[in-house]
């Protein structure tokens, strides 16, 4: 039964849960962290380590996601962004930081809108993909449901093996001025597994499941970047969202009669413990962003992003600034951490946390018990 609150007179509001409100329960048997597995694997792609990256190029250039790859992860490149309009990308990269040590906060905005301003150029992106496909890794890239017509054919001539058509918010029908995106018959179309998203409910996870989507991103990528709740009043309180979201892939695995679609968690994430929690709220893989910005194969040398950063007309992420870390991708991702506070080691806390409550893999870590703070 859904827990409803009057907010006044003849309204009520469902009462939701953020990852921080939510804490994981031991049980009685608990294991070695050297038995546990964290792999995953999206369609035919197998993972070590359930990361998929958010598509910012403040995290992601052809050379990190080379290196994420490597390390287990899956790195999505933002086919809107610099290395797709820019032959000098990291030379714009630069710009940007300059800008961000304006006094005028906005400065890395605007220059950011600037700079994307500029066309897509096919080459330079195929140029960048084919530097990701020729290390070995899977090779992913991220396109708006407004341009995911126009931009996929050339994503898969340059050998883009999964596709993530990703919006602040997504629905299985993007409706505009001109013909709209139908998911599903785009989706089916293509020979590539497509992931789709962002999405904060029920009935809209089931609607993009049923496009025949191989997952679903639940949350706008909610960061200490991000200010989607000030700019269009849309939050995402991210534990009832992956929850909801990981019932509508149960029911829809009944309605199909075996048909699994993953649910990836994006954003309301601060360090390696609301990781674990929304793994356990249903998640099948966390998107991580900021997390990795101090790392020093980091583009944004520190800076963080979203791409909703450029938008010509409603930016809806600022940039902000971490300490330029010292720390490779490697030990943030797996140690070892000096760091008291859960924001090094990523995975190995996460295997941690399911070793101490006795699962030995991340579907099993899933049925673990949840209860929430008073």
């Amino acid at each position: 039964m859904r827990d409803l609150v009057e907010i006044g007179m003849g309204r009520e509001a469902r009462r939701s849960y953020d990852l921080s409100q939510v804490e994981i329960v031991p049980s009685r048997r608990t294991r070695s962290s050297q038995e546990v597995s964290t792999a995953w694997q999206l369609d035919a792609y197998p993972f070590e380590i359930p990361l998929v990256t958010h598509p910012t190029d403040a995290i992601v250039s052809p050379a990190s996601a080379v290196r994420i790859g490597q390390l287990g992860g899956l790195a999505v490149l933002n086919a809107e962004g610099l290395w797709a309009r820019h032959a000098d990308a990291q030379g714009a990269l630069e710009r940007v930081l300059d800008a961000a040590g304006n006094e005028d906060p906005s400065a890395a905005v605007q220059l950011l809108q600037e700079l994307h301003a500029a066309p897509i150029q096919p080459a330079l992106l195929a140029e960048a993909l084919k530097t990701v496909g020729e290390a070995g890794v899977t090779v992913a890239a991220r396109v708006s449901p407004q341009r995911a017509r126009e931009l996929t054919p050339d994503l898969l001539a340059a050998g883009v093996e999964i596709l993530v058509v990703q919006g602040t918010i997504i629905s299985a029908e993007h409706v505009s001025g001109g013909e709209p995106l139908n998911l599903k018959e785009f989706i089916n179309s293509l020979d590539v597994p497509v992931v789709a998203g962002g999405v904060g409910d029920y009935r809209t996870a089931m609607h993009l499941m049923r496009t025949g989507a191989a997952g679903v991103i639940v949350g706008y990528g909610e960061s200490s970047a991000t200010t989607t709740d000030d700019v269009l009043g849309i939050g995402v309180p991210m534990a009832t969202a992956i929850v909801d979201a990981a019932a509508a892939r149960r029911d829809y695995l009944d309605e199909t009669g075996g048909r699994y679609v993953h649910v990836i968690a994006d954003g309301g994430m601060t360090g390696s413990g609301d990781m674990a929690k929304a793994i356990a709220c249903g998640a099948d893989a966390v998107m991580l962003g900021e997390q990795l910005a101090e790392a020093s194969e980091a583009p944004g040398q520190g800076l963080y992003w979203t791409s909703a950063a450029a938008h010509p007309s409603l930016p809806r992420s600022e940039v902000t600034g971490f300490p330029p870390g010292e720390r490779d991708l490697q030990t943030l991702l797996f140690g070892p951490s000096s760091s008291p506070y859960g924001l090094v080691n990523l995975f190995g806390a996460l295997r941690r946390a399911m070793a101490k409550t006795g699962y030995s893999d991340l579907k099993e870590f899933q049925r673990v018990g949840l209860t929430v703070r008073g």
